[in-house]
């Protein structure tokens, strides 16, 4: 697979990567076409359609089981790049329509937000941030907020958008286990919907380098699944007994909960 660019040029309404194209069609609405090795997406969205509730709509569409996560997040830049025109025009409108969904509690994603938000202290790193909404959202607020992804795409396309939506934080790219930060550099360390994505060697060395890096707390959020979701990238599940598992195994005050799935937070004082 060649190097993924959000924001290099493509034609009006239609977006192409390797083997992905999605294109923008009058009326219709989300179909996924395979034919010569190819995956064609058509639909007809809207600029004020565009936000992270595609991913729930995507997810419904996927009725092939060789649908992962490289095709999943190439649709969902191709549903973006191919709505409107101009690449920064596009993920402009997807982040700010998104950022607005999180806030006013329409979002699937919202009551986590909120409860992220209400838990962090201070100066915040964020690990496996992605596309950078909690980020976001904590620098909105006030907060002094460092992301993190190992995508430079990721991070690249964060520092491009954040300007456009009148927001300043600082971004790094890096492996999650392996932050190029002091020890107690930030006073929390937030791991929102990261470890489902890591095994558990991974997801140890993860929660390590949290600990290290945090003056006063960790906070860790994952789904409760029954089967992990490969087209979002999950490679295993968690309950609350996994949660409590991993809290006592570091030897440090621990707290873990459900709220929309799990969490476990970490006194790293």
């Amino acid at each position: 697979m060649t190097v993924l660019d959000s924001l290099a040029p493509c034609p009006p309404g239609r977006w192409s990567h390797d083997h992905v194209t999605v294109e923008h069609v009058p009326s219709g609405g989300l179909t996924l076409r395979r034919g010569d090795d190819r995956l064609h997406v058509t639909h007809s969205l809207t600029a004020d359609q565009l936000s992270e509730r595609l991913v729930a709509a995507v997810t419904a569409s996927v009725q092939d089981a060789a649908f992962g996560q490289e095709e999943f997040e190439l649709t969902m830049v191709g549903l973006v790049r191919s709505t409107v025109t101009g690449a920064l025009d596009a993920w402009a409108t997807y982040y700010r329509n998104s950022l607005g969904e999180l806030l006013d509690g329409t979002a699937d994603f919202a009551p986590i937000h909120d409860k992220a938000e209400e838990l962090v202290r201070g100066h915040v790193l964020d690990l496996g941030s992605c596309f950078g909404f909690l980020p976001l959202r904590l620098a909105r607020a006030g907060a002094r907020v460092t992301a993190t992804d190992i995508l430079p795409g990721t991070m690249r396309l964060l520092d491009a958008v954040a300007p456009e939506l009148g927001i300043e934080l600082d971004t790094i790219v890096c492996d999650a286990a392996n932050v190029p930060v002091p020890d107690n550099s930030s006073d929390t360390v937030t791991a929102i919907h990261l470890l489902e994505h890591v095994d558990d060697e991974i997801g140890d060395a993860v929660l390590r380098e949290a600990l290290r890096v945090a003056r006063e707390r960790v906070v860790v959020a994952v789904p409760f699944e029954d089967e992990a979701t490969a087209c979002h990238g999950h490679i295993r599940t968690f309950d609350l007994t996994a949660l409590e598992a991993l809290g006592r195994g570091t030897g440090l005050p621990y707290e873990a909960f459900e709220h929309h799935g799990g969490w476990l937070v970490l006194d790293a004082r």
